[in-house]
């Protein structure tokens, strides 16, 4: 992924850029630099702003929104009795099959877009790196199994990276107001190492400890995915008790991201959980479940890392992050969660 750090460096110069011009628009400019992010290194796809949208934008925030409300455990009748998926859509109570036929072809709509896009700059000669357009170079010798894996593998990247990151980056903006000494030490951190004359980069990470210790804390503080419903293939036994196979099971991350015992004080943002030297043992690193397990790993996980280090690094460069004042006194935001397969602060 080195060879996209151009992008994310562009474009989180241009998000500094707008933040600074019109900070009350924060929410707004991290989606539009998430999504500009992803949608240039996917498929090689610049954002065509209308009347300040995209379409290629607004149909994503349109299928996540439809994921995060349709993958919730529980949220279908269906899912505890399968035998309803017999039943004709005009049946009453079947209305999940009508949504469940509109949710999929807007996923397709999806995948088709931005795919077409790609295959139509290629064949014209002007297709800029991409991740769809260094896969696509052999396309006569795929098969069709094979060019359908590599559409919705860029259609992951698409449509799985952006609310996540978003999620995240939002997360990180709200500890920062109520967390004033983390983001004071960081800063600190990056003057001694970057300067005042440019802005941080990829190649500073590695002398950056204590921010890439908040970029791990974001991701435990504001867990982005808490709960992802999994299906077992085989049967199995696991601490005395039988499990059949396709039985349905939920990973609690949320959970693992705060239980006391492996995180103590876990609703307090500490970085320093996880750097050496302060007497205690380093705490987990929560990559280890944020992203996922096994063979369910989140493949974009190299790129969400990327795009919350340089996003991160070069808001603390740049700004002050403070909570709203009315009256002469600071208003501290809430921390309420926004339920959902993919939740936020």
């Amino acid at each position: 992924m080195d060879k996209f750090h151009p992008i994310e460096e562009y474009e989180t110069a241009k998000f500094l850029q707008r933040v600074a011009a019109k900070p009350e628009d924060l929410s707004a400019h991290i989606r539009r630099t998430t999504g500009a992010i992803i949608l240039r290194i996917a498929y090689g796809y610049e954002l065509k702003y209308v009347d300040g949208r995209d379409p290629l934008l607004d149909i994503v925030d349109e299928v996540m929104g439809q994921f995060s409300v349709g993958s919730l455990p529980g949220a279908w009748l269906v899912d505890a009795m399968p035998i309803l998926r017999h039943v004709p859509e005009w049946f009453p109570g079947a209305n999940f099959k009508k949504l469940a036929r509109e949710w999929k072809q807007c996923l397709n709509n999806a995948i088709e877009m931005p795919y077409i896009f790609t295959k139509q700059q290629m064949a014209d000669g002007i297709a800029p790196p991409s991740f769809l357009s260094n896969l696509l170079a052999n396309e006569s010798s795929f098969t069709a199994d094979e060019a359908k894996n590599i559409k919705w593998a860029a259609g992951a990247l698409y449509t799985g990276g952006t609310d996540t990151t978003v999620s995240a980056i939002y997360s990180f903006f709200l500890a920062m107001t109520r967390f004033p000494e983390v983001q004071r030490k960081a800063q600190a951190e990056i003057d001694a190492v970057v300067g005042n004359d440019r802005l941080p980069s990829f190649s500073d990470k590695p002398n950056l400890p204590y921010c890439d210790a908040i970029i791990k804390e974001v991701l435990r503080w504001g867990v982005v995915v808490p709960l992802v419903v999994h299906s077992t293939e085989e049967e199995d036994w696991h601490d005395g008790k039988y499990i059949p196979a396709n039985t349905l099971v939920i990973p609690n991350i949320w959970w693992m991201l705060r239980d006391p015992e492996r995180y103590p004080e876990p609703e307090k943002f500490d970085p320093e959980r996880y750097i050496a030297g302060s007497g205690e043992a380093v705490q987990a690193d929560p990559r280890s479940f944020a992203f996922g397990f096994g063979r369910r790993i989140c493949p974009g996980l190299n790129l969400a890392d990327a795009s919350l280090f340089i996003s991160i690094t070069r808001s603390l460069a740049v700004f002050n992050i403070k909570p709203v004042v009315e009256n002469g006194i600071d208003v501290l935001p809430e921390v309420e969660i926004v339920p959902g397969t993919i939740c936020a602060l």
